[in-house]
């Protein structure tokens, strides 16, 4: 029966010129569960050929953009000639000239039943529908097979696959999965079996009854539509055979590294271990005789950057461990700039070795090994570690708590990984990384200037083989990143722009161009709909990975992360955002159109997602001024019109897992931290329409990082009195050595606002030395001036509150809105903005974003701190 299904097949080609199976003498094994194979093919066109066994032949189809794991989009799927059952073993190349000639990869398999009521397939096929399950490597769930109208010309009959609406589903996926290029058998790439590298796949459908079930029963998925088919679970789960270690004579010079997918947030399920995500160089470490060496994730050699780490290392067995090199903050946090800076510095000793994975020991190569017993392993070589050479361990428990974890500690986020896996070369779905805070390489193609200043750096990735533009990265340069950027840049400088495609930026005034050979590290809010990235801060520069291999690379959707689960996996429900509600940067605003101020001046209620837009848009310019320091925010969830208002400094019970929570010495509760943009969103959500940060240094409560003065006029004083007043408080400090700022309050007055380098002054010092200056202004001019809050004495007169400059005192943040009529914000202005005419009135929510672009204030408050200690003696003499 089988072999007149095969007539088709077998005249179309010569097997004394191909090596597929001619189907003839097949020794298939059979299966109490039908089998399914997929096919990459790289025929004239790249497709995929789908095989469902059938009747002891596989009935086929020829995909012609591969499965989509979106229900939206509807594939082309070619029905072709039955193919032999042994097919489903092969793997290779078709000669050119022969029927089909092109690279075969067996991209996914495993075992597939019709859905209840299609249970007689050749009627269903005839009738032309066919619903049925899929459970493999990488497909899993419901799909459906639909014949279209045919052609009176066509020979062939054209079908579509077409995924069903399930947990295995991924909206908007638009066939990401189908780009994924391992073979799901021999893990071999496109190019590799091309090549004839690698061993070949293991068999499928010829091995022996049991290996083949206990194959499957590794990859099958307990709680799916297809698990549940009579025809799938028959035959009962036997235990795979425990792989074991390889010996080897010698070690290799280096091993490709396993990378991660990037996923929006950990997978889901057991058998997940979730590790910190570290901030630095991946590196691998080769000990061998006593001799070390450190090696990037491309393979160059960097021992000579990290002596420290190497000479340690020299003391381990023989053996490669996987790791990353890091420096670590004030805090114990992994900081990239630190890193940077110590590379650039050659003073690298202090930098740590945290290794993760042990790939070979003492003549074994391990690779073949789950992760549990590779850990286990490097930890007890690691039993008495080098100082510089340290454990990654890892959590067991659900992937969205140690996520949360490591944002509340600022860490860049986790790195989950099958506990069961062996290390595989390249991108897996074994391992996915799951971030706090979005980061991106970007190549750089060009920077800007205005005038002779430094303004931004022109960023691109490569899509399609060409340099396609991604927008600006204008913040996180303090002086001496462009001191050590800049020689960099002009010494690739080139008159020809490196960008092509849509949206190519075009030569102007200020822009220069160079060669796209730098690779820069940098976090962004995500991208627009034409592919740009947002909100970009520049981190630093990284030497590790060619220009040419950085893409566009977007996180997953968290299901994806379940297409790889050889474990059983939790259900995952989907977030469904209730009635009313918005989503901004992943955070749900419920009551969205809520309006927090009826009253702005276009007529417009100003609602709880125009705040946490707002937010969202400003995130790169508040977070330097609030980051790393307990804020205080003031929450009127029922609008500023009516309803409560709350102060609140303290992190609470159901707090967001998106606010830092701080220990402060004096108070036994947690204060609230704002360090990331999602928590700015976070604070829109529960209402906090004002933000009002301490002063101290970033993440050092106890040091003074800025001196603010707030003059705060009587009713009956004009405005420009207080403008007057702000030039006289800056010309005191810059007398003094300090450089001072202004920024409108949201209200009738200004802030006047002095950084501070750290040094050994503390907070009654420098709240004495605001407390001076502004008495000695109201000694010498009583009838303007006065440093005493009673309103008796306020007539006619401004109050200079030095108050601000207490420990645990904070002052409204520059950007952060304000909780009164007409949605005001606080706002940075030039002192050249400092005279008759300023109207602080205009600077509102609804305002404040379009002026972004052309805001120029406080670009140098980073490099204008000054020590406080100097200015002190100096006042002291005046």
């Amino acid at each position: 029966m089988a072999t007149s299904k095969l007539a088709r097949y077998q005249e179309m080609r010569d097997f004394g010129q191909t090596a597929e199976p001619s189907g003839r003498d097949a020794k298939v094994v059979t299966s109490e569960r039908l089998r399914f194979v997929i096919q990459k093919h790289a025929a004239t066109r790249l497709h995929f050929d789908l095989r469902l066994e059938h009747e002891g032949v596989f009935r086929s189809w020829a995909v012609t953009r591969g499965p989509s794991l979106d229900p939206a989009d509807k594939r082309l799927a070619v029905e072709v000639e039955d193919h032999p059952l042994d097919y489903g073993d092969f793997e290779g190349t078709i000669p050119k000239g022969q029927y089909g000639g092109g690279t075969v990869q067996l991209w996914d398999r495993g075992y597939w039943a019709p859905e209840p009521g299609m249970e007689d397939v050749d009627k269903a096929l005839k009738k032309g529908e066919l619903k049925f399950v899929m459970e493999g490597g990488r497909l899993h769930g419901s799909w459906v097979l639909v014949r279209l109208r045919d052609d009176a010309k066509s020979k062939r009959h054209n079908w579509l696959l077409i995924k069903h609406r399930d947990e295995g589903a991924v909206e908007g996926e638009g066939g990401a999965l189908a780009a994924e290029d391992r073979s799901i058998a021999s893990d071999r790439t496109m190019a590799q079996i091309a090549a004839g590298e690698g061993k070949p796949a293991p068999p499928f459908m010829t091995a022996s009854k049991t290996a083949a079930d206990a194959v499957w029963q590794s990859h099958q998925n307990a709680n799916s539509t297809a698990a549940a088919s009579p025809k799938m679970t028959k035959t009962a789960a036997r235990p795979a055979k425990a792989p074991k270690a390889k010996t080897v004579a010698t070690l290799p010079d280096f091993v490709e590294p396993q990378l991660c997918k990037s996923l929006e947030k950990p997978p889901q399920g057991p058998g997940w271990a979730h590790e910190i995500k570290f901030d630095g160089y991946r590196m691998q470490l080769r000990t061998q005789g006593g001799e070390a060496a450190l090696k990037t994730r491309k393979g160059l050699d960097w021992s000579a950057k990290f002596k420290a780490i190497v000479k340690a290392g020299a003391g381990l067995p023989d053996s490669i461990i996987d790791g990353e090199v890091v420096a670590l903050d004030h805090t114990g946090a992994p900081d990239f700039a630190a890193l940077q800076a110590a590379i650039s510095a050659g003073k690298t000793d202090d930098l740590i070795f945290f290794v993760f994975d042990l790939l070979f020991v003492d003549g074994e190569d391990l690779r073949a090994l789950p992760l549990s017993e590779r850990k286990a392993r490097l930890k007890a070589l690691l039993a008495m570690p080098p100082a510089n050479v340290r454990y990654v361990d890892h959590f067991l428990t659900a992937g969205d708590a140690v996520l949360q974890s490591a944002c509340r500690m600022d860490l860049e986020g986790i790195i989950s990984k099958r506990i069961d896996a062996p290390y595989r070369s390249g991108r897996s779905d074994t391992w996915a990384k799951s971030k706090c805070r979005q980061g991106h390489e970007v190549v750089i193609g060009g920077w800007t200037t205005t005038g002779d200043a430094f303004r931004s750096l022109i960023a691109g990735v490569y899509r399609e083989g060409h340099l396609a533009h991604v927008g600006r990265i204008g913040t996180g340069f303090g002086r001496g990143k462009v001191d050590s950027l800049m020689p960099k840049l002009k010494a690739l400088e080139t008159d020809k722009s490196p960008f092509s495609g849509k949206g190519a930026p075009k030569k102007a005034a200020g822009v220069h161009w160079v060669k796209p050979e730098l690779v820069a590290e940098i976090e962004y809010a995500g991208f627009t709909g034409d592919g740009s990235i947002r909100q970009a801060a520049f981190k630093g520069l990284r030497a590790d990975k060619p220009a040419q291999e950085v893409e566009a690379e977007i996180p997953a959707p968290a299901e994806s992360a379940d297409l790889a689960e050889p474990a059983p996996k939790a259900v995952v429900s989907k977030t469904v955002s209730p009635r009313g509600s918005s989503v901004v940067m992943g955070v749900t605003i419920s009551s969205a159109e809520k309006p927090l101020w009826p009253d702005a001046h276009d007529g417009k209620p100003v609602t709880k997602l125009d705040l946490a837009r707002y937010y969202e848009t400003v995130a790169d310019v508040i977070l330097p001024h609030i980051k790393g320091r307990p804020c205080s925010i003031i929450r009127m969830p029922d609008g500023i019109a009516g309803g409560e208002t709350f102060f609140q400094r303290h992190a609470s019970r159901g707090s967001s897992a998106l606010f830092t929570e701080v220990e402060v010495s004096g108070d036994h509760k947690p204060y609230l931290q704002i360090d990331r943009p999602e928590a700015l969103v976070a604070a829109a959500q529960i209402g906090a329409v004002e933000l009002h940060p301490w002063n101290c240094e970033p993440f050092k409560p106890e040091v003074p990082g800025r001196l603010v003065f707030d003059l705060d006029p009587a009713p009956d004083v004009d405005f420009d009195s207080v403008i007057e007043a702000a030039r006289e408080v800056r010309d005191r400090l810059e007398v003094l050595g300090l450089v001072s700022f202004c920024k409108t309050t949201g209200g009738k007055g200004l802030h006047v606002v002095t950084p501070l380098k750290a040094g050994k002054v503390d907070w009654p010092t420098a709240k004495a030395f605001a407390r001076d200056v502004c008495k000695a202004m109201a000694l010498d001019a009583p009838d303007k001036f006065l440093i005493t809050m009673a309103k008796k004495d306020r007539g006619g007169r401004i109050f200079l509150d030095y108050l601000r400059n207490d420990r645990m005192s904070t002052a409204v943040a520059p950007f952060s809105p304000r909780g009164r009529p007409g949605a005001p914000v606080s706002l940075p202005v030039t002192w050249s903005q400092v005279k008759k005419g300023l109207d602080p009135a205009k600077y509102t929510i609804r305002t404040v974003p379009g002026l972004l672009k052309k805001l120029t204030a406080w670009e140098e408050y980073c490099d204008s701190e000054r020590p406080l200690a100097p200015a002190i003696k100096r006042l002291g003499k005046v």
